[in-house]
């Protein structure tokens, strides 16, 4: 029985260490996407910062990056900023890969 409980309590190691590498992984692309919205909102310094945390926080609305895309998508348009949502769900993308290497590459 000792072999059967080493294995599963493996496999539960296993899956904490996987949804915790993907929670990282996620709130850094929200922070990326965050600064990459901000440049083109304008925004520097603690301002760019601080719409970065908000785009981070809003992924914490609903399961899904749908709230992360609304979040993102609403402020660009509300300032004017003419940029497809094609193009924002491709950086989404882009920027979830990059994450992943980042997180990836610190160990």
């Amino acid at each position: 029985m000792s072999q059967f409980e080493d294995r599963q309590k493996g496999q539960e190691a296993k899956y904490a260490f996987d949804a915790e590498k993907k929670f990282k992984a996620e709130a850094r692309r929200n922070k990326l996407l965050g600064i990459w919205a901000a440049e083109l909102l304008s925004l520097t310094g603690d301002d760019a910062k601080n719409y970065a945390a908000e785009v981070v926080a809003a992924d914490f609305e609903e399961a899904g990056d749908e709230d992360v895309f609304r979040k993102v998508s609403g402020d660009l348009k509300a300032k004017g900023v003419s940029i497809g949502d094609d193009v924002i769900r491709q950086k989404m993308l882009q920027l979830a890969q990059t994450a992943n290497e980042q997180i990836a590459a610190e160990g």
